[in-house]
């Protein structure tokens, strides 16, 4: 028992004390101490921040978010010789291919996508604004050539009472009836098969066939099939019908389009000249024109194509439709 009048000084443990002054060198500093209880507190306690770290956060330049680029402006591009939309849709990389590029300029080329000029100004990545193209108006007849007046005959010096000018007359129209004969000759129908109906170029020979796929088809693929044939060639009618249309077409160059008697309609392309005119009815067989190289392509030959409208995108087999009507193609 302790001794009256005096309490016992309770035992403090100096590990669980909060605070313990420690000295050095005749200073005082706070020291703070844990127990076993705080222990686990001070291995959770957030680090320590230095005055090393304080630099080093003041020294980092602090990150700006950049600005979001501008959208890209849409560009205007003028066709050139050989273009074609699939083509130009692919150099410029543009969203939606061709497709796109046809339904925002769809008012620039007009129905037929294949059919773009060379000077057409397309817009690229937005819809087009220009006004729609005009039609290229059909190409007119020349002009037959006035009958030159006969000249006044003149005496011969022999006195046989017959003239110069007679037997210039006399060999000018020899010469005048073989050519007139020539003429009718080239242009009149030829040899058809029993069933009416013939093959546009005789002897033809198919060098791109239909539904050939590939890129610089517009549709993805060769709407109709091409024939060989060298400039000149004579090109006929498969059958009977009548001229929907004559002239200029484009990237077809000079093409003629006939409405066949079964409704169907045939179109030729790349001419180097025309033989009929829109409204003429022709029969199987009958020249409507000379082959060529006119509109884009990379040499003379027939482009050859059987359409169930005057229009492009509505093509069948034209080799199949030839042999329903009894041509051995």
């Amino acid at each position: 028992m302790p001794a009256k009048g005096k309490h016992r000084r309770p035992k403090v443990n100096p590990i669980t004390r909060g605070i313990v002054a420690a000295g050095t060198g005749g200073a005082v500093v706070a020291l703070p101490l844990f127990g076993a209880t705080g222990a686990h507190a001070a291995e959770n306690a957030a680090p320590a921040v230095t005055s090393e770290k304080v630099a080093a956060v003041a020294a980092t330049p602090a990150k700006v978010a950049a600005p979001a680029a501008p959208a890209a402006k849409p560009k205007t591009y003028s066709v050139v010789p050989g273009d074609y939309l699939s083509k130009i849709a692919a150099e410029h990389d543009l969203k939606g291919g061709w497709q796109k590029l046809y339904a925002d300029n769809r008012q620039v080329v007009g129905e037929d996508p294949s059919l773009i000029l060379p000077g057409m100004k397309l817009t690229l990545g937005a819809k087009s604004t220009a006004k729609a193209a005009p039609k290229a108006a059909a190409p007119k007849a020349a002009p037959k050539a006035a009958p030159k007046a006969a000249p006044k005959a003149e005496k011969s010096s022999s006195g046989s009472g017959e003239t110069r000018s007679s037997r210039g007359t006399e060999r000018d129209t020899v010469e005048s009836t073989r050519a007139s004969r020539s003429t009718q000759s080239q242009s009149a129908p030829a040899q058809s098969s029993a069933t009416g109906w013939g093959a546009p170029v005789d002897g033809m020979s198919v060098t791109t066939s239909y539904r050939t796929p590939g890129s610089m088809w517009s549709s993805g693929y060769h709407t109709g099939i091409d024939i060989t044939a060298s400039t000149g060639t004579t090109l006929k009618a498969v059958g009977a019908g009548t001229v929907v249309s004559a002239g200029w077409a484009g990237a077809y160059g000079n093409e003629v389009i006939i409405q066949q008697a079964d409704g169907k309609y045939a179109q030729y392309a790349h001419l180097s000249s025309l033989s009929v005119s829109a409204g003429q009815t022709v029969s199987a067989g009958q020249q409507i024109g000379l082959s060529g190289s006119t509109g884009n392509v990379t040499g003379p030959h027939l482009h050859f194509e059987i359409r169930t409208t005057p229009s492009y995108g509505s093509d069948v087999d034209p080799l199949a439709y030839l042999r329903q009507h009894g041509v051995g193609v």
